[in-house]
Formats: structure tokens, sequence, C-alpha cells
């Protein structure tokens, strides 16, 4: 796919004015870096930390094991990996003794069987985890900004009250970017959480500290949001299962920040877990209301679905080129699907993707139905107070007195700085991509596309690619359900994937293709053990 000229200029000049700040950021960092922990996370050694929510559920109901003791043995995983990883921000752990008890308590009264309580309560007496950026009872409410320190959620977000109702136990909250809107979950409230394959490395964001406690088996289901991948960025650096539904499945209610603009269009709640096996009875739980939009239920026959692959998005001036290892393991798939399955999986090649970047950026800030404009993220930095001047934050941050993180002081910066090019130009080229994508995937057609140009980065260096997150965040804009499924260790040690991508409300097909790909590629591998 050939650039023009200007792109091809844009290209170079991005990349030596990143590639300038990124010298210069090592430079400065090189001690701190050297003298950071390397030290690998302690072996899983309790085998109902490797169980699926699925199969725990079921020794519950069958009396093999505790409500308590399995969820005992989670805070001891807790508490052994935390202090390397600061994924957990607050715990409940005391609260979710007490609620085991009354889980095993219930089951020992129980006249009905086995079968009444799997299908009343399906995930009961299962530990859960969920991001600070939900309003869970009791827990913080925050999002990371220091000016909501101590406010405390009142009432359950949709999402993580269906999950309760059906029987899971929150043990606690976990670490998010800075109002949810950033690759690394870093905020000056609760500080900065670490990848659990290696240490100076990002987990991701926004969903970050769940990505990093359910790779490290301290949790085994957990619930994230995604407006530009932040599901998917977390699963993909931390080797999990992670589905961003199609929108307007499940609710997006009482999270932080609030929808405003279209963004409701755009942002997704979804399952995130170790096992593909879990994704399914999670988003039916989750969906509450709403299950019956999706075919959830249909058996899905692989061997009948249409398959293709895009390698990358074809040289966007913003994104950096995906990695030759990431390029090799999606090819991987296309070819272990062709021959298990028998099907043709058909390489295809969409010019519009190159503007990726600027669609999601133009679609974020366009008005509501009555016109209303979406907030601005520096209103959003000064809540509940005034809003923030991101320059004055920015002077604050050289003298180590701004209450927020470079990242969120740079978006504010980028809000006021036109980026995209003119609605005119961008517009016709999504709607051009939604048909295209639209009529290629159907009802039976399945994607493939990377998850990022790379495998985990290491922490702080998103700030000099900014914008490669486009991989995922075009879907958003898209409207599509993706699943993101790891494929093994890389080079490195950190983890491989791919997004596999369905039409609209076919949420079920790339559930299925998740479950197959876990059987093929070995799905989630313990970190501490590479």
């Amino acid at each position: 796919m050939a650039l023009s000229l200007l792109e091809r200029v844009q290209v170079c000049l991005f990349r030596a004015f990143t590639g300038f700040l990124f010298m210069v950021f090592q430079l400065f960092s090189r001690g701190a870096a050297a003298s950071s922990s390397r030290n690998k996370l302690p072996p899983v050694s309790n085998p109902l930390l490797l169980l699926p929510a699925t199969q725990l559920a079921r020794k519950i109901r069958r009396k093999e094991v505790t409500s308590v003791e399995v969820v005992q043995t989670f805070i001891d995983r807790i508490q052994e990996v935390n202090p390397f990883l600061n994924a957990v921000v607050k715990d409940r752990f005391a609260a979710a003794l007490q609620e085991a008890a009354q889980v095993d308590k219930l089951i020992e009264e129980e006249t009905g069987g086995e079968e009444v309580l799997e299908d009343r309560l399906p995930l009961l007496g299962v530990p859960l985890s969920v991001k600070e950026s939900y309003s869970l009872q009791g827990m913080p409410y925050t999002t990371g900004l220091v000016s909501r320190r101590g406010i405390v959620a009142t009432v359950d977000a949709p999402p993580v009250a269906l999950l309760k109702r059906a029987g899971a136990i929150p043990l606690g909250v976990t670490n998010i970017s800075e109002l949810c809107m950033w690759s690394e979950s870093h905020n000056h409230l609760y500080g900065i959480t670490c990848n659990p394959y290696d240490l100076e490395r990002i987990p991701g964001g926004s969903s970050g500290g769940e990505g990093s406690i359910l790779a490290s088996a301290g949790a085994v289901i957990g619930v994230g949001s995604d407006i530009g991948g932040s599901i998917r960025m977390p699963c993909f650096f931390n080797g999990i299962f992670g589905h961003k539904t199609t929108p307007g499945v499940v609710s997006c209610e009482n999270q932080y920040p609030p929808t405003s603009g279209r963004w409701s269009e755009y942002l997704s709640s979804g399952p995130m877990c170790r096992y593909a096996e879990d994704l399914l009875p999670m988003l039916k739980i989750m969906a509450g209301p709403n299950v019956d939009m999706l075919s959830l239920n249909t058996k899905v026959d692989l061997k009948k679905l249409r398959f293709f692959t895009i390698p990358h998005d074809g040289g966007s001036a913003f994104t950096y080129p995906v990695s030759k290892e990431l390029m090799d393991i999606q090819r991987k798939v296309a070819e272990r699907l062709e021959c298990d399955l028998g099907v043709q999986v058909q390489k295809v090649c969409l010019p519009e993707l190159r503007y990726g970047f600027q669609i999601w950026d133009k679609y974020m800030g366009l008005p509501d139905k009555e016109g209303k404009p979406p907030r601005r993220f520096a209103d959003l930095m000064g809540e509940p107070g005034r809003p923030a001047w991101p320059l004055w934050e920015l002077l604050k941050r050289m003298v180590g007195k701004s209450d927020h993180t470079m990242a969120a002081i740079m978006l504010g910066l980028i809000e006021m700085i036109p980026i995209s090019q003119p609605a005119a130009f961008i517009i016709p080229k999504k709607e051009k991509l939604q048909k295209e994508l639209d009529d290629m995937l159907g009802t039976d057609g399945i994607l493939l596309y990377p998850s990022h140009p790379r495998v985990a980065p290491k922490h702080h260096h998103p700030l000099f690619r900014p914008f490669d997150f486009a991989y995922t965040g075009i879907l958003n804009i898209l409207g599509l359900p993706v699943t993101q499924c790891p494929l093994g260790l890389g080079e490195e040690g950190l983890p491989l994937g791919v997004q596999v991508v369905g039409g609209k409300m076919q949420d079920h097909l790339t559930l299925a293709v998740a479950v197959y790909l876990e059987k093929t590629f070995g799905g989630w591998r313990p970190p501490g053990a590479n």
C-alpha cells in the first residue's frame, strides 16, 4: 500500500521527533533503569489457582472444596505477588471471607441439588477482581485522580452487581491509568503497576491492574472497560483472554469518567480472565437483560466460518510497524486454521486502516445527537473542582508538584492542538472502512488483526509512541466485537497474541475461536515459570 509524499514526510518527522525524545528519556533514566528490580514472581504453588472459574464453582457446589478455602487461597496469592505488581490498590479480604463462609453455609443447607445451584448461582463462591473505575459498593471510586481521593462507591455498577448476584465474591479493586485514558496503569494516587512477566514492563491500560493480577494468578476472573483498547491491550500484554463486547449489550453505567458526546457508542464493558472457557458464561451474566441481543447459546462450527487476516495497518503516520514476531505468530494462526479446519484464510488489505488513529480521534470528539460535545479531558482532570490547565500542570510537573501523570498532562496538551485530518476527509474514510468490514464479516466472518505493534513496552515508553493504541481503538469506532487471545510467549519471554474480530452482534463467533486458539496455542502461561 503506497503512501503519499505528505504521509511519508509525516511518518519521518513523527518518528524522528519521538525518537529524539526517547533518547533523552533513556539518557536521564539510565541509572534508574539499571537499579530497578528484575525479580521474577514467586511461582504458582497451589493447584486451586490453576483452575478456571467454572471448574472452581463446580468444585465448590460439590463440596470438594469450600469457598472459604478458595477465597483464602487467592488472598494468599495476592499478598504474595502484589508487593511486586501493585495491581490490587484496595482489598476487601475480611468481607470476602465472610461472604465465602455464607456461601458454604448456603451449600450445606441447599436441598435442591447441584443443578439448582448451578442454574441460579453459576459463579457461587468464586473470587472476582474489579477495575477501580467501576463502582463497587464500599470501595474507592477515584479512577486514579488525586482530587477524588476519599470518594467511595455507594452502589455496584450493573455488571458487577450481576456477577455478585451470580455468586462471585469481589476481593478488591485494581489499578488503572489516570482517568482511564492511557495505555499504562499509572497515577499519583496509587502509583504504577508492573507486568508479571517482566517488572520493568507495563501491564497496559486502562485495565492494567486487572490484567496484571489475573495473569499472576491472583484472580481468576475480572471485569474491564474498553473505549480504545483498555481491555484488549492489558490482556495482550499480560497473556490472558479478554472480550470487548458489541457496544450496548453490557451496561456501562456507574463507571468513572461518565460518557459524554458519542462515547457511549464506542465504550464496551466485558470479561477478562485466564481461561477461554470462562468468557462465555461471564458474558451471559454481565449482559443481564440484554443477553438475548446475542446468540450466545448458538453452537458454532468453526469449519463453516470465513476467515480473513490483516497483518498491519498499512503504514500509518502515527503508529510504528508491527514487529516481525507478532506478524509471524499471526501467520502461524492462519496456517493452523487452514490445516486443522480445512478453511481458507484470506489475506486482505484495507487502505483506510492507516487512518485508524485519526478516525478514533475525530469520532471521539463528535457531539451527541443534541449537539452537545464530549467533556474535555482537562475538565475531567480537575474533578470535582475547576478544570486543569495542562500548560500549568506541565510546569508544575517539571518541579515535581503536579498531581497528574505526564501521560495525563500530555493528553490535555494534545487536546489543545488539532491532530486529525479535517472531518470532510476523515468521516468518508471511516464510512468506507465500516462498509468494507461489515460486508466482509457479515454473520459468519472472522478477522485476525494485530493487538499492538509490539509486545509489552517498558515503563513510560508509550509516551514516545502514544498512538500505537490505534490497532485496538479503530475497532471501538467500528462497533465490532473483539476477543483478545494469548498465543504463548515470545523471544523475550513476553506474551504474544492476536485480536479476533467478528461482525456486529456476532460475539459468540469470536468466543468460539478463542476456545480453539487456547487448545491450539496453550493459552495463558504462568509467569515466574518461564
